[in-house]
């Protein structure tokens, strides 16, 4: 997992509400066990028409939206069933963030620990993200870990909460494993300043 100190890109708004991860990625693609191929399937249902062809009035698929790596969408984000798939699709279509007003809890949870920053901002700064790419398509944002703020490109800024372990594994580009594993030496320090204790059990 590459670490993320702060983010600069290009934003594509889908201001729709209660996306949940059937959405995302269709379950017909949950088979792989890796993240080959999976950014074929991202929103495909929405992307492409009953032939396979693509839906250009779709937002993703407008000549505007074309590289667009910061994805600004509607409340409940990610809702429905746990899929890591989600977060991986999302990924290998090239987005480093989403930001939306609030982001179902397993959704989010599993994209912070595959490093998909999830940014939750108030519904004023959605509003003004969703006006900002209707108005220039080009316009780009930028979101400080670090900082936890959101720079919009007249200077608004606003921030956005993380919880600091979270934080701390994705300032430094590890997961929860990664992260015990660099701790190996003081795990050791203490087990062996610590010794086992012996419990004994009294005999009648």
């Amino acid at each position: 997992m590459q670490p993320i100190s702060a983010i600069t890109g290009r934003i594509v708004a889908l201001p729709v509400q209660d996306i949940d991860t059937d959405q995302i990625i269709p379950a017909r693609y949950l088979k792989v066990t890796d993240k080959s191929g999976l950014a074929e399937g991202l929103f495909y249902a929405w992307r492409f028409d009953a032939d396979g062809r693509p839906n250009p009035d779709f937002v993703l698929n407008r000549p505007e939206a074309q590289g667009a790596t910061i994805l600004v969408a509607g409340r409940n984000f990610g809702c429905g069933s746990s899929r890591e798939h989600a977060p991986w699709a999302l990924q290998g279509y090239g987005f480093k963030a989403i930001i939306s007003p609030y982001f179902a809890d397993i959704f989010r949870n599993n994209a912070l620990k595959n490093g998909l920053l999830t940014v939750q901002v108030d519904e004023e700064t959605y509003q003004q993200l969703v006006s900002l790419f209707e108005e220039d398509p080009t316009a780009e944002v930028t979101i400080d870990l670090a900082a936890q703020t959101v720079t919009l490109p007249d200077g608004r800024q606003t921030r956005f909460p993380i919880d600091p372990f979270t934080k701390h594994c994705l300032l430094h580009g590890v997961d929860q494993l990664g992260f015990l594993l660099n701790e190996e030496a003081a795990i050791a320090a203490y087990e062996a300043s610590h010794p086992a204790r012996v419990v004994t059990t009294a005999r009648s």
